[in-house]
């Protein structure tokens, strides 16, 4: 049974989450304070976390998500908020969120968002071996166990980095453009005015190609990006 943890300073709206997502076969913890919820998150492992923005106490949701990312803590994050403007959301997911959702919403809308989150972080047991991995050049991303490594070293990603990732190794050399890898990964339409594609893209460059190696994620002028297979 996925385990997941809800942050949530609103006792009824708290209680309500809780269960739905019972309702929804889900096992569930609960943390009223951000502090609590940062507490469990790194203590415990969970499927996804359901973080509300706005938390009363001096730890917010966005500083929640901080110290999480900053401890490596690569844990789906769903933001709830009441703040729906654009830059409201864009800051959300340059925090390190996985997806957001604005108040009010439906509960059925919820627990399919935590289905889509949690779905990315499972590959199906009886998977040959053989398909395990991905090669692309001296990158290999083992799907099984979502690690990857070039050459010999080992590369910490966050869900978001490695959703893009694995987008762009299933399109190696060829040419992707924001929209391809907005609506793969996010799973919205792209919209012109937000640079989240370009703030994701740019950690998960400092992290694939350090800089004694050739680089291997590559901007093509007014075009996209491209991950190239090279030694």
């Amino acid at each position: 049974m996925k385990h997941i943890l809800v942050v949530e300073d609103d006792l009824k709206t708290s209680e309500e989450i809780k269960e739905a997502l019972q309702d929804h076969g889900l096992m569930v913890t609960t943390a009223l304070t951000g502090r609590d919820g940062l507490i469990k998150a790194l203590a415990n492992p969970y499927d996804a976390i359901v973080l509300d923005r706005m938390l009363a106490g001096g730890l917010d949701g966005l500083s929640v998500l901080l110290s999480l990312r900053n401890a490596e803590v690569i844990t789906p994050v769903l933001i709830l908020s009441a703040l729906s403007q654009l830059d409201e959301r864009v800051q959300g997911l340059k925090a390190g969120g996985d997806d957001y959702l604005c108040k009010p919403f439906e509960f059925i809308e919820l627990t399919a968002r935590i289905d889509a989150l949690t779905r990315r972080r499972y590959i199906q047991k009886d998977t040959e071996p053989t398909s395990n991995k991905l090669m692309i050049g001296d990158l290999e991303i083992d799907l099984l166990k979502r690690e990857v490594k070039r050459g010999t070293r080992d590369i910490n990603l966050v869900p978001r980095e490695y959703a893009l990732l694995i987008y762009l190794a299933e399109h190696a050399d060829q040419v992707v453009t924001k929209t391809m890898l907005f609506e793969a990964v996010w799973q919205y339409h792209y919209h012109d005015q937000t640079n989240v594609i370009e703030v994701h893209m740019g950690r998960l460059r400092k992290k694939i190609d350090t800089s004694d190696e050739l680089s291997m994620i590559q901007t093509v002028r007014g075009a996209g990006y491209v991950l190239r297979s090279i030694k």
